[in-house]
C-alpha cells in the first residue's frame, strides 16, 4: 500500500462514543434533530444530536451566526463584506496544510513513523497510550520495504512537497497581484516542513492575520481534522497565538473556480480519447473507514459526492454528457471502508464491456505516491487485465491557474472575517472557531476529543479476500506477544529503548 495513502489507516482500539455526537459538513448547511422526519435536500446534510447535546453545542442566533459567513465563503460571489480586507498594519499571512511525505528513501521509515504516532492514525485506549510511540516503531519498521519499493518506482521520493512549495509560490503571486500582500507558508502534518516548523517562521515574521487554508478540497476527521486538532494544541500553549487573529477554511470543493477548473482538465483529457463521448470517466477519491461517516459523522462521503454532482452539472452545460462513476481507493486494515472500492469497480466495467476509461483523482490536488504509482501503474495493468482497452487519466490540479486564482479569491473573501468570532477564545477553550467553526465541527462528534468508535463492533476470523486484512491482523497479534514477552522477560526492544524500565 502507498504510504501517503496510510493516513487514514485504522488501526483502532477504543471504546465507542455514542453515534448521536455528528460533524456539521460546511456549505449549503443546514441543521435538524434527530426527531426530524423531513429529508434532508441534496445538497444538505443532516447533523444528529438530542435535543440535551444540541442545547449546549449552539444556540439558534450564534448557529445562523456562525453559518451566515461560512456560506459566503463557499459560495463563489464575494459576501457582502468591507471592500479593504485588511489596515496597513496588519500582516497577513496564508498557511497550506497538506499531508507531506518523504522526499528520499531513506525517509520513509521516519515518515512512516511520524504517521502511526499519530493518535488520529492509531487509536489506543487511555491505559495503553505509553505503548503509542513503540508501536509506531514496530509498524513502520515492518511495512517500510514495502514502502519503498512504490517510492522507487516514482523515482525515489514524494513530489509531494515540491508541488506544495510551488502552489504556495504561484498562490503569493496571485495574492499579490490582487492587491493582497501575503506571506504563504507551508506546514505538512508528517514531514518537514512540519507544521510546527510553518508556526515557528510565521511568528517570526510578525503575521497578525492568519487563513489556515487545507489543501484538501472535501473535508475529513483523518486529514483536515487531524492538521486541524495539531494546529489547535499549538495555539493553546503560545501566547503570541493565542493573540493573533486567524480564520479557517475547512473545505472549498463546491467554489466556481475550483470546479471549473477540474472541468477543464477532464475535458481536455477527453478530447485525447478517439471515441470521447464513449469514455466512461472514472471519479477515484481516497477512501476513509466506514464508521468515520457512519458513526463519526465525518461529512466526507457527502462532500465527495456533491462536488462530483458539481463537476458533471459543469460538464453537462458544455454539452458532455458522459457516464460516469464514483470509487474509493487506498483502503487498507481489517475494517470496511467507504464503497465501492476503485480495484473492484474497475473488474466490474471491464466485465460490463467499458473499453474506454478516464481516471480522475478527485480528492488529490498534487501528484504524489497514489496517483503515480497507485492509479498510473497499479489501477491501470488491473483495467487492461480486465477488458479495458484504453486507459487514460486526468492530472492532479497542481498550479493550474484557475484552481490557483480561485484559491486566492477564497483567502481575500475570508479576510474580512479574521478575529471576527474569536472573542475570548482562550477563556472559552474554543481556539480555531471562526470561519468554518473547525471547533464546532469537532466538538459535534466528540466535545471532549475521544476517540472514534471502533470501525468494527467483533473481530471477525476466517477466509478473506483482502490480504492486507491478514497483514493487519498478523501485525496487531505480533504486537501483542512481543509486549507479553517484554513484560514476563523483562528484555526487549521497549526496554532498550528505555520505555520500559531495565530490571537489574
Amino acid at each position: 500500500m502507498a504510504a501517503e495513502s496510510i493516513a487514514m489507516l485504522p488501526w483502532t482500539i477504543s471504546s465507542s462514543i455514542p453515534s448521536d455526537h455528528r460533524l456539521l459538513p460546511r456549505g449549503g448547511l443546514c441543521v435538524s434533530h434527530s426527531h426530524s422526519s423531513a429529508a434532508p435536500s441534496r445538497n444538505c446534510v443532516v447533523a444528529r444530536y438530542s435535543s440535551t447535546q444540541s442545547s449546549l453545542l449552539f444556540s439558534k442566533d450564534s448557529l445562523r451566526k456562525c453559518l451566515r459567513p461560512l456560506k459566503a465563503l463557499v459560495a463563489s460571489e464575494t459576501p457582502d463584506v468591507p471592500t479593504t480586507p485588511f489596515t496597513g498594519d496588519d500582516k497577513v499571512g496564508v498557511l497550506l496544510l497538506n499531508l507531506g511525505g518523504p522526499e528520499t528513501l531513506d525517509d520513509v521509515q521516519p515518515f512512516l513513523f511520524n504517521l502511526f504516532a499519530d493518535p488520529d492514525i492509531i487509536r489506543l485506549p487511555r491505559l495503553f497510550r505509553f505503548l503509542q510511540k513503540p508501536l509506531a516503531q514496530f509498524i513502520s519498521v515492518l511495512r517500510a520495504p514495502k514502502s519503498k519499493e512504490g517510492y522507487a518506482s516514482i523515482g525515489g521520493g514524494s513530489p509531494l512537497r515540491r508541488i506544495t512549495d510551488a502552489q504556495a509560490e504561484e498562490l503569493r503571486k496571485a495574492l499579490w497581484a490582487k492587491d493582497v500582500p501575503a506571506k504563504v507558508y507551508v506546514g505538512m502534518r508528517y514531514w518537514h516542513p512540519f507544521t510546527e516548523e510553518a508556526i515557528e517562521q510565521i511568528k517570526r515574521d510578525g503575521i497578525t492575520k492568519l487563513v489556515v487554508l487545507p489543501l484538501y478540497p472535501q473535508f475529513s476527521i483523518s486529514t483536515s481534522g487531524s492538521s486541524l486538532r495539531l494546529l489547535e494544541s499549538i495555539f493553546r500553549e503560545d501566547e503570541y497565538l493565542v493573540n493573533m487573529q486567524h480564520t479557517v477554511i475547512p473545505s472549498w470543493y463546491q467554489r466556481e473556480g475550483y470546479i471549473t477548473a477540474m472541468a477543464n482538465l477532464i475535458e481536455k483529457e477527453l478530447q485525447s480519447f478517439d471515441s470521447p463521448e464513449k469514455v466512461m470517466i472514472f471519479f477515484s477519491a481516497h477512501g476513509v473507514p466506514l464508521a468515520y461517516v457512519e458513526e463519526a459523522g465525518d461529512p466526507y462521503k457527502a462532500e465527495m459526492e456533491e462536488c462530483i454532482d458539481l463537476i458533471m452539472e459543469e460538464l453537462e452545460k458544455r454539452k458532455i454528457t458522459n457516464a460516469y462513476t464514483l470509487a474509493y481507493q487506498s483502503r487498507v486494515g481489517p475494517v470496511e471502508w467507504l464503497k465501492p472500492y476503485t480495484d473492484e469497480t474497475i473488474i466490474e466495467l471491464g466485465q460490463k464491456g467499458v473499453k474506454r476509461l478516464l481516471a480522475v483523482p478527485i480528492s488529490f490536488v498534487s501528484e504524489h505516491i497514489e496517483t503515480l504509482e497507485e492509479i498510473d501503474v497499479e489501477y491501470k495493468e488491473l483495467a487492461m487485465k480486465s477488458g479495458i482497452e484504453i486507459w487514460g487519466r486526468v492530472p492532479a490540479l497542481g498550479c493550474e491557474a484557475t484552481f490557483i486564482s480561485d484559491l486566492a479569491d477564497a483567502v481575500i473573501e475570508s479576510l474580512p472575517y479574521v478575529g471576527a468570532m474569536a472573542v475570548s477564545n482562550l477563556e472559552a477553550r474554543q481556539p480555531l472557531v471562526p470561519l468554518g467553526s473547525v471547533e464546532e465541527l469537532l466538538a459535534a462528534y466528540d466535545s471532549q476529543r475521544r476517540e472514534l468508535p471502533a470501525p468494527v463492533t467483533v473481530w471477525e476470523w476466517g477466509w478473506t479476500k483482502s490480504a492486507e486484512t491478514w497483514n493487519g491482523r498478523a501485525a496487531m497479534l505480533a504486537v501483542v506477544v512481543l509486549l507479553v514477552l517484554e513484560v514476563t522477560t523483562g528484555e526487549g526492544f521497549l526496554h532498550q529503548w528505555g520505555i520500559l524500565p531495565i530490571h537489574r
